[in-house]
């Protein structure tokens, strides 16, 4: 993986954090780093420079490794091969829970969240929409251009289009456009998925889509479904119908990496939330470390103290909790 060849150009996020992403390979601690080895050698890679791990298919990981890592505060993530399935995600001890609370005071919050919405329709569009319009007109603003969309992949390629259908209890009825919009969908959310653990929101609290796990994921998969999975779905039909599945992952996979689409939602995601919920932190202390913060109606307070003793707050911090 090109990510091996220099780890001094490690991908970075728009925020600056850095992640490696590794396939068959197996990862050890080795003194105050993590080694990687694959066939062609070993890399040692400094944890102070890394934020998220990303461990794709073939790969072993030690529990000292996991340790190391956990300890310097990387994200270590469990994924299909390039970020196409989403399995299992490892928080370092240092993680703060400031963008998670901060979305949820903003779910929370009907005409906050409702601004969010809003800016899920908004953000789809390249050229800006008037700013009168209401959420009812948004959504006939996406359904046409979603049409539209449809129409002309299926003009260019040949492929005939009769809507989405599909039937997740019985696969094989549909047909290949639609399969293979199916397939190169869940290979999208597998992406968006990591983004948003590795920026640290939740992947559940969604503001379209609710009431699911990954609500927030289908949220801001939606962003780029014009532009990588319903191209790459039309185009691999056009090509051949034979395992339209497998064929589509593999396109839509350099699509999404040239199209830089990891780094996008990390971008996206945090200009969603930019300059919202300013007057929900007229609480907060920024003298108040975040990381031992207890809650209070008036606002946070410190966390570690004795309250109950007569120098409540003047005396040597206990551990939180």
């Amino acid at each position: 993986m090109s990510q091996l060849q220099n780890l001094q150009e490690l991908p970075r996020f728009s925020d600056g954090l850095s992640y490696l992403y590794v396939e068959h390979a197996v990862v050890e601690q080795e003194a105050r780093a993590v080694a990687v080895f694959r066939e062609e050698g070993s890399v040692l890679v400094p944890v102070a420079n890394l934020g998220v791990l990303a461990l794709g298919p073939g790969t072993r990981i030690t529990h000292a490794a996991v340790r190391t890592l956990a300890a310097s505060g990387v994200t270590v993530l469990w994924v299909g091969e390039e970020f196409g399935r989403f399995y299992a995600q490892g928080l370092g001890e240092t993680r703060s829970a400031r963008r998670i609370m901060k979305q949820a005071r903003i779910w929370a919050h009907p005409r906050l969240h409702m601004e969010v919405v809003k800016r899920l329709y908004r953000f789809r569009f390249p050229e800006p929409l008037p700013d009168d319009l209401t959420l009812e007109q948004l959504r006939g603003y996406e359904g046409v251009r979603v049409r539209d969309t449809y129409a002309r992949f299926s003009r260019e390629t040949g492929v005939p289009w009769h809507g989405r259908n599909y039937d997740r209890g019985n696969w094989g009825a549909a047909d290949p456009v639609n399969r293979a919009l199916s397939a190169a969908s869940a290979f999208l959310y597998g992406v968006v998925h990591a983004a948003i653990v590795s920026s640290g929101y939740s992947p559940a609290l969604g503001f379209i889509h609710v009431g699911r796990q990954m609500s927030f994921v289908y949220d801001i998969a939606d962003l780029y479904k014009a532009d990588t999975t319903i191209p790459a779905a039309f185009y691999t039909v056009a090509e051949s119908e034979h395992k339209v599945e497998s064929r589509v992952r593999a396109k839509l996979k350099d699509m999404l990496r040239e199209k830089r689409v990891l780094q996008r939602a990390v971008s996206d995601l945090h200009r969603l939330f930019s300059g919202l919920a300013k007057e929900l932190d007229d609480g907060e202390d920024e003298n108040i470390d975040p990381l031992t913060a207890l809650w209070d109606p008036c606002g946070e307070v410190e966390g570690g103290v004795a309250y109950g003793s007569d120098n409540a707050g003047e005396g040597e911090p206990e551990s939180a909790g």
